[in-house]
């Protein structure tokens, strides 16, 4: 992989983590979810998880303690089965977007 394509890598994982995010998953949901829906190996999402960590402390200290608080007032913490289909749809639709900018961009060289 070149350099290029290694940091487009990056963005796209960077991009599913943020989705997950707005879905109140926490890291291991998250490794979980793209490993799943996107055969991204959850060491690439771990690492990319503690990058984002390291960038914005203030906004995953807040993150996690409203992680804490949802996990607590929440009786159960299973995934409901609608989350899991809307999770997969938005990290199937993120990709496919990817997807459609490269072959646009290559197109346009």
């Amino acid at each position: 992989m070149g350099d290029h394509t290694s940091a487009s890598y990056i963005h796209m994982v960077h991009h599913l983590i943020e989705e997950c995010i707005l879905f109140n998953m926490n890291k291991e949901e998250c490794m979980e979810a793209l490993y799943k829906h996107a055969n991204i190996k959850p060491v690439i999402t771990s690492t990319v998880w503690n990058e984002l960590e390291k960038e914005n402390k203030e906004f995953f200290e807040a993150y996690s303690s409203s992680q804490q608080h949802i996990r607590s007032s929440t009786t159960t913490t299973t995934t409901t089965t609608t989350t899991q289909i809307e999770t997969k749809q938005r990290i199937q639709n993120t990709l496919l977007s990817i997807t459609a900018s490269k072959k646009d961009s290559t197109s346009q060289s």
